[in-house]
């Protein structure tokens, strides 16, 4: 059984910082493309920030030159520093990896439950 948990969210003034953690675990064989969305109140989720096995990466124009996602693979753990925090940066940070638990198994996606971020301004 696969399971994702995401930590890091809180609550930040306006140009802070925080840093937000996705570890997997449970039956993993392999670990492919990772991602942050995020939802805020309202809204669609959308996607923040994705990474590669390879370690390409991809970033929402949004937050293109704030946000920098990046993978420990030996940890099973997908990391997402974000700086320069704005106010409409306020959401629900979902960590999303597509996993497969057997060689012989179709790769899946798998969600975590979500950590809050809030911005004050």
């Amino acid at each position: 059984q696969v399971q994702l948990v995401e930590s890091g969210g809180g609550l930040v003034q306006a140009g802070g910082s925080l840093r937000l953690s996705c570890a997997a675990s449970g039956s993993i064989f392999t670990i492919n493309t990772m991602d942050w969305y995020r939802q805020a109140p309202g809204k669609e989720r959308e996607l923040v920030a994705g990474i590669t096995s390879g370690g390409s990466t991809n970033y929402a124009d949004s937050v293109m030159g704030r946000f920098t996602i990046s993978r420990d693979d030996a940890k099973k753990t997908l990391y997402l520093q974000m700086n320069t925090l704005k106010p409409e940066d306020t959401a629900v940070y979902y960590c999303k990896a597509a996993i497969r638990v057997r060689s012989y198994y179709t790769e899946r996606d798998y969600w975590g439950q979500g950590t809050q971020v809030t911005v004050s301004s």
